[in-house]
């Protein structure tokens, strides 16, 4: 039973992360209007911006953060001026095919530049554990754990006030709501949709400095299979709802290291996936209360 706990523990620290993946994703899809895949690599390229500061500056949790977060912020501008910027009027195919052509160069500049071998990223956070008596069991916290949970509601927190509470914000849920009717009320449209894309890839970015502080490793071709789970997790949540698309990466968290605790660890993806799949035959708009619904 203990084990479970722990498998549980495990799940809701995974899926956390999944979590803040698919908030940022969830933003580039509801302010550009366009499915991207190109964010796994974003994910990549913030990992690697965290661990060269690592590398300058030691072991600072909050500058190798801001590094990430910076990092996959300028790579969004990037990635908005060639792939989203100039197709907003063209079939919608053209930018996917943008985004999948990015991806593919994104994913080889890193092999070349960064080197194609992991990276190790350890003694970051003390390997400390917090047992906890519930019900004459014991539960093993990780420090780290703590700490991942707790940046991803602080983060999540962060961008819910942003959205509501400033100026910025408010401009971003209406372009991500009414494009036109922005523009007629004089909002700066392709601006706005720039910051929306730039904050969701930052997003991604502190996501992927996560993933590598959980796995203790960086490497180049992290972000292919993450950027699936980012998908799927935003699909969850009907794609462009914030809170539902959260809880669809929390759940396949737990799902996945749950359904692990039965069998064998390759079987993790079958497990995510296989839910996914489950979802979206019973209940095709997924967790939300109807399909494209905004925050």
């Amino acid at each position: 039973m203990e084990y479970i706990l722990s498998q549980l523990m495990n799940g809701l620290c995974q899926g956390a992360i999944y979590a803040l993946m698919a908030i940022g994703y969830s933003v580039i899809v509801g302010v550009v209007g366009m499915v991207t895949f190109t964010y796994g690599e974003i994910m990549m390229i913030g990992a690697f911006g965290a661990y060269y500061t690592f590398l300058l500056v030691g072991n600072n949790l909050l500058v190798m953060i801001l590094a990430a977060f910076a990092a996959s912020f300028l790579i969004g501008i990037v990635v908005y001026k060639v792939c989203y910027e100039r197709f907003f009027n063209a079939p919608r195919h053209i930018s996917l095919l943008c985004t999948i052509g990015f991806s593919i160069l994104a994913k080889n500049l890193a092999q070349i530049v960064f080197g194609p071998d992991t990276k190790p990223l350890q003694g970051i956070i003390d390997n400390r554990i917090f047992p906890i008596n519930l019900f004459g069991l014991t539960l093993q916290i990780k420090l780290l754990q703590i700490i991942i949970i707790v940046l991803v509601v602080v983060l999540a927190l962060a961008l819910t006030l942003f959205f509501n509470r400033t100026k910025w914000g408010v401009m971003l849920r209406a372009v991500s709501q009414n494009r036109e009717a922005s523009y007629l009320v004089g909002i700066n449209v392709k601006r706005v949709t720039m910051m929306g894309s730039c904050i969701g890839c930052a997003f991604g970015g502190v996501a992927g400095i996560l993933l590598a502080i959980n796995y203790f490793v960086v490497y180049p071709t992290m972000g292919a299979a993450y950027s699936i789970k980012a998908f799927s997790s935003s699909v969850l949540g009907g794609l462009v709802d914030l809170r539902f698309s959260a809880l669809g990466g929390l759940t396949i968290g737990v799902i996945e290291n749950m359904g692990i605790s039965f069998s064998s660890a390759s079987f993790r993806d079958i497990f995510a996936f296989g839910f996914l799949i489950l979802v979206l035959v019973l209940r095709p708009q997924g967790f939300a209360t109807k399909r494209g619904s905004r925050v």
